[in-house]
């Protein structure tokens, strides 16, 4: 392993990641420091933005695209992007959501866990959404449909009937899910690649995941582990399968009997040196930022706070006597 210490500091930032977490706490920096001398700094080199807002936009270095969600990369602003998406390009690394969200060991099966599990699970079927809109109505669909076989425990904000909102962390998120038979895994779209927590979560809490959207989710995980939405021609079709797995012991213990990956093996997704040798040519790559490219004017320079919201006056013009924007501060991360 290369010795970081030694090297010229990399001077790195992040941006549009909608929290105030420490940067040096975030995933992608823990990640990178165990081969680059990186360092967070307000003048960066290399700066790696989310979706959130749009302060990437004012630093002229070169710029990675990352999102949790199903956007894909705008090459007219980033250098280089990780998403979900399934892309080739080698300025891409499809990275799903699952493999920084979930540890690869939980999803590792054990001998004879049909046996332990089974008279663990005393629910029988839980589902967490913050939200439901025309875009995701398949959800609430599906939770009325399953629910006329039994309830289904809403422990997000969306339909919730529990009278409290799991917390967004993935310990109490586990916790809760732990006592359940079945969770219902609904991504907001169907889109090749989009694979996010939902169904890692299931599995590491031993749940059976009801998975609705990537229609190549097969290719990441083993499908006899979970029930595939795209495997049925209708959502009345899959909530039958759910009642029918219910009320089947035998055939409940095989889903939780079949290990989640091919060979128990944790597919590559979860391997970090993906993102460290993906990191290591944006590193080495000489051609100059495409902000620095294009010489926009408000890409100038402005110095961000690192661990705070970034005040910023938005100013309707120069010259002297120019006067803010409405008169309003913009808050970003």
């Amino acid at each position: 392993m290369n010795n970081p210490a030694a090297e010229p500091p990399i001077n790195i930032d992040f941006t549009d990641f909608g929290h105030g977490q420490p940067k040096e706490n975030y995933y992608f920096f823990n990640v990178l420091r165990e081969r680059f001398p990186v360092r967070v700094t307000d003048d960066p080199d290399f700066l790696i933005y989310s979706h959130n807002s749009n302060v990437h936009r004012l630093y002229t270095c070169k710029k990675i695209f990352w999102t949790s969600e199903v956007y894909a990369p705008n090459w007219s602003e980033c250098d280089y992007a990780m998403t979900h998406r399934l892309l080739d390009d080698p300025r891409h690394l499809r990275l799903p959501l699952y493999a920084n969200w979930v540890q690869a060991e939980a999803l590792v099966r054990s001998p004879d866990e049909a046996r332990v599990w089974l008279p663990r699970k005393t629910k029988f079927c839980c589902f967490c959404s913050s939200y439901l809109n025309r875009k995701t109505e398949h959800r609430g669909r599906f939770f009325q449909l399953l629910s006329r076989y039994k309830r289904v425990d809403a422990g997000g904000k969306a339909l919730n009937n529990l009278g409290f909102v799991v917390p967004f962390d993935p310990q109490a998120k586990l916790e809760f899910l732990t006592p359940y038979k079945f969770y219902m895994a609904f991504e907001n779209e169907s889109v090749p690649g989009y694979t996010t927590e939902k169904i890692a979560e299931a599995m590491s809490a031993r749940c059976v995941p009801i998975y609705w959207g990537n229609p190549r989710v097969v290719d990441e995980f083993n499908p006899k582990s979970f029930i595939n939405a795209n495997d049925f021609p209708s959502l009345e079709a899959l909530a039958n399968q759910v009642a029918e797995v219910d009320r089947n012991d035998a055939l409940y213990a095989q889903y939780l009997s079949e290990p989640y990956f091919r060979d128990n093996q944790p597919n590559e997704y979860f391997d970090p040196n993906r993102i460290r040798d993906f990191f290591g040519r944006i590193f080495a790559d000489p051609t100059p930022p495409l902000a620095a490219r294009e010489k926009r004017w408000f890409r100038r320079w402005l110095l961000l706070k690192r661990n705070a919201p970034h005040r910023m006056r938005i100013w309707r013009g120069g010259g002297e006597g120019a006067a803010p924007m409405a008169g309003k501060k913009v808050d970003f991360y």
